[in-house]
């Protein structure tokens, strides 16, 4: 089976891009959007809209494959590639990606991926951004799903050598700044871990020396018992700080420790993780600095768990964040690393090094993106991944849910 055609359109995300430096500077907020001036490269506005572009394989026998490029919500921060607009991109995917695939065997998913993970911008001779290596890779591994009349999961398992879950994985719900209702919608419908919170901002949100952070855990956990319909329901709580942590407390990790263990005694007896505590921006300094954070944790017995975010973005990223254990938990931004060969490469090798994995990505992705990805999860077997796109909660649990039960539904009434 070849594919005959590239056919692509512009496309709308779940979420939007924000300016994550101009947000950290203290832009306003006003109503859904924010006042003032954009600080990254390529904003217009500090909140704008996702844009996505839908790429789709046209196969000989008239099938359709198609995946989602998309790009994180705080593109151009932490390293990252910088802002994806579907105008600028649209023309490369017509002329240089089409006449790549135009032609091509569909009989492995992990060649032609690799193909277009490691393709070149002919003009910058830089790899192509991320968004667009992510989204056609997703098509690819449909296509070859079709041709091989198999699950996306399926396909995968057989070329890196594993099984696929028999059971569910933990779905991550993220709330957005509604952190206190949509925490209520997660714990009605039982996430497994919740609720992200967007800690994005010292003063507004964390408190200058973390008290409304601690205030915020506090009424979570209780509210969770409050709500819950079934003793055996202890969710983990996972909030992402954004570097507030780094900001509040000047970097100083002996000011830090103290709090952390005022954070464990809140949450207690549910298990807290903290996303991102410092941005010191700068990937070895940051890999320092979240060893550090990890060990000194784990030598005082305070049970918070470290997950790594930012600078922590392409598989040789991750690799080395899991060399140095640079966090107890490394998140695999999906978009981040480009092709999703790089996502299963991830995930396999945090489990190989005894770090959890975490197999994130972002509220600014596409239904689309959001399904392949659970595809690669049921094959990878991460520890948990995230209900995306948006920030509704409700709709993003649903499409990763959902997707996750049809899968495992299927193989058993295939009794595989």
């Amino acid at each position: 089976m070849k594919i005959v055609d590239v056919v692509c359109s512009r496309g709308l995300t779940g979420f939007y891009f924000d300016d994550q430096r101009a947000i950290k500077a203290n832009a306003v907020h006003d109503g859904f959007t924010y006042q003032g001036l954009p600080v990254t490269p390529g904003f217009t506005n500090v909140r704008q809209a996702g844009e996505a572009v839908s790429v789709m394989l046209v196969l000989e026998d008239g099938q359709v494959a198609y995946g989602d490029c998309a790009a994180v919500q705080y593109s151009g921060a932490g390293g990252r590639d910088p802002l994806f607009l579907a105008d600028d991109f649209i023309p490369l995917i017509e002329t240089d990606i089409k006449a790549k695939l135009v032609g091509r065997e569909l009989s492995s998913f992990r060649e032609l991926a690799e193909d277009i993970d490691s393709m070149t911008d002919g003009k910058t001779g830089r790899l192509i951004h991320t968004a667009l290596r992510y989204g056609v890779t997703q098509a690819i591994l449909d296509a070859v799903a079709k041709a091989k009349k198999k699950m996306m999961c399926e396909v995968l398992a057989e070329e890196y050598g594993v099984t696929v879950s028999d059971r569910e994985i933990p779905v991550f719900t993220q709330s957005g700044d509604d952190r206190y209702n949509n925490a209520d919608k997660m714990i009605i419908k039982q996430a497994r871990v919740l609720p992200h919170a967007l800690i994005n901002n010292v003063g507004e949100k964390l408190g200058g020396n973390g008290e409304k952070l601690l205030e915020y855990i506090t009424w979570l956990k209780n509210r969770i018992f409050a709500l819950r319909t079934q003793d055996s329901y202890l969710p983990t709580l996972h909030i992402d700080v954004y570097g507030t942590f780094g900001i509040a407390f000047e970097n100083d990790i002996d000011r830090m420790v103290p709090y952390f263990r005022k954070l464990e005694q809140a949450a207690a007896p549910l298990k807290l993780r903290i996303e991102g505590p410092v941005d010191v921006e700068e990937r070895d300094q940051q890999i320092a600095v979240l060893s550090q954070i990890t060990s000194r944790l784990h030598d005082e017995k305070i049970n918070v768990e470290i997950v790594a975010d930012e600078w922590c973005n392409t598989l040789e990223d991750i690799k080395l964040f899991a060399d140095h254990r640079a966090g107890d938990m490394l998140q695999i931004k999906t978009p981040d690393l480009g092709g999703i060969n790089n996502i299963i490469e991830a995930v396999l090798y945090c489990k190989a090094k005894g770090v959890g994995a975490y197999q994130g990505g972002t509220c600014n992705e596409t239904d689309r993106s959001a399904q392949v990805c659970v595809h690669v999860a049921m094959a990878a077997k991460p520890d948990q991944i995230l209900a995306k796109p948006g920030m509704g909660v409700d709709e993003g649990l649903m499409i990763v849910y959902n997707e996750m039960n049809r899968i495992l539904a299927l193989r058993k009434a295939r009794k595989v």
